[in-house]
């Protein structure tokens, strides 16, 4: 096997590693059922527990593992990067219970709503191609979607909602009878729809219906705000989401393996986890309109659907590779102008959001993510350290669970006494590489 890395770079204790531990990539390691997709050509770097088997780190072990019994969860992966260097990363518990497979640093997981932080780099990275501004107007004869679709609108108010309300989620929408996202088959009833319910459907039943608040004025939680920016960037890039996300932010970053998810089993990516919910769980509506009840990690909520709201999958390495490449500081070059990380991270109302970021405090920011069968957390901290930590198990806390899982970071990085110089981001598995590699 090669492992390839930029020359100088020195992984020390790594190579004492035991080699038959050492492996990057098992081409066998499928989760998505009896068909194994063939590995692509191009992927992100994929990094095996054995790399983060040291006793500088048992500390780590030992909490997550705690964690993950107490809570009553399947598995774990984590990942933790100092001063733009990917110091640790690790997976905890099974990847899939039912096959005992383990949770390796490579495996995708749902992210949930950390997907809005992707989205928010991507709208982002429009302005700065000058494709649209955050002050442009989002619907009427004028603004960005002005498709007749979306003309038929209730409140005209909806033609003050900018891009920025969206991001922020000032733009009017609440969830006062229910969030949109997650009522498919009342809109397909209500609407006289076939399914599967697009998006497009969801946002023409809710311009039927008048805004909360006029745009601006506060700021109430929307799932439904994303979707619509999703709309907005397929219109002003003239390309797919998924598409754009990955070619003008994801690609350029080395990031390869991030993907949209699916609901089903059927669906589940290479790599990607099997997900769990508490053993109390209840049945729902299939979001397809089906007639039997089906699990909602698994055919309840519309993964697609949500997509920029709630839609990636990704590794925990590959979520620290975006973070570090948003987070402000000199090392990495960061993939957004000093200006538009400027803009992300900061509110304009009063016990607002920033745009992507689901808070901003005085030594951190953090995105957090929940979905039935996943919980995610990624923090960005002022003095260097970040780090993302995602479960393959939802907790019946819901959103407030993020907090345990903080707590339990914060206390955990703060015991570990030294951390490594070297930077896991430059270890890579592709054979073709020009840089020098060791033969093991």
């Amino acid at each position: 096997m090669t492992i390839i890395y930029k020359s100088g770079i020195a992984l020390l204790g790594v190579i004492a590693l035991s080699i038959a531990n050492l492996v990057l990539f098992n081409s066998g390691d499928s989760f998505g059922g009896d068909f194994v997709p063939a590995t692509p050509s191009v992927a992100s770097h994929r990094i095996s527990n054995a790399f983060s088997d040291q006793d500088r780190f048992k500390v780590i072990d030992q909490s997550v593992n705690r964690f993950i019994r107490r809570n009553h969860l399947a598995g774990a992966s984590v990942s933790v990067a100092r001063e733009g260097k990917l110091v640790f990363t690790k997976g905890y518990g099974m990847a899939d219970k039912e096959k005992s497979i383990q949770v390796q640093p490579y495996n995708l997981f749902r992210i949930a709503s950390v997907s809005k932080l992707v989205t928010a780099v991507a709208v982002m990275k429009l302005v700065e191609q000058d494709k649209l501004t955050l002050d442009s107007h989002v619907f009427g004869s004028n603004g960005i979607l002005n498709d007749s679709i979306y003309l038929n609108y209730r409140d005209k108010k909806v033609e003050r909602i900018t891009v920025k309300q969206l991001l922020n989620h000032s733009a009017g929408f609440t969830n006062r009878y229910g969030d949109p996202m997650f009522i498919p088959t009342v809109i397909a009833k209500k609407m006289d729809l076939e399914y599967p319910v697009k998006q497009e459907d969801i946002i023409s039943f809710m311009l039927k219906k008048r805004l909360h608040f006029p745009p601006g004025t506060m700021s109430s939680y929307s799932n439904l705000g994303y979707a619509i920016l999703e709309k907005v960037i397929e219109k002003s890039s003239r390309m797919d989401y998924e598409l754009y996300v990955k070619t003008n932010v994801l690609y350029p970053l080395e990031i390869f393996d991030m993907q949209i998810g699916g609901s089903y089993t059927w669906e589940r990516s290479n790599l990607e986890v099997k997900y769990y919910e508490p053993d109390d769980a209840f049945l729902v509506e299939d979001h397809n309109g089906g007639t039997e009840l089906v699990p909602r990690s698994y055919g309840g909520n519309d993964i697609k659907t949500l997509g920029a709201a709630g839609g990636w999958i990704a590794s925990t390495t590959d979520l620290l590779r975006l973070i570090v490449a948003i987070d402000g500081f000199d090392t990495p070059h960061d993939i957004l102008s000093a200006n538009s990380i400027q803009e992300m991270s900061s509110t304009e109302l009063l016990g607002g959001s920033p745009l992507g970021w689901r808070g901003v405090r005085k030594n951190y920011w953090y995105r957090t993510g929940t979905l039935a069968g996943t919980s995610a957390l990624v923090v960005r901290q002022n003095d260097g350290l970040s780090y993302a930590i995602v479960f393959n198990t939802n907790s019946w806390k819901g959103p407030e669970f993020a907090n345990d899982i903080k707590y339990m970071m914060d206390r955990t990085l703060a015991k570990v006494d030294s951390w490594p110089n070297y930077d896991m981001f430059d270890l890579k598995n592709n054979e073709s590489s020009k840089r020098k590699s060791i033969i093991f």
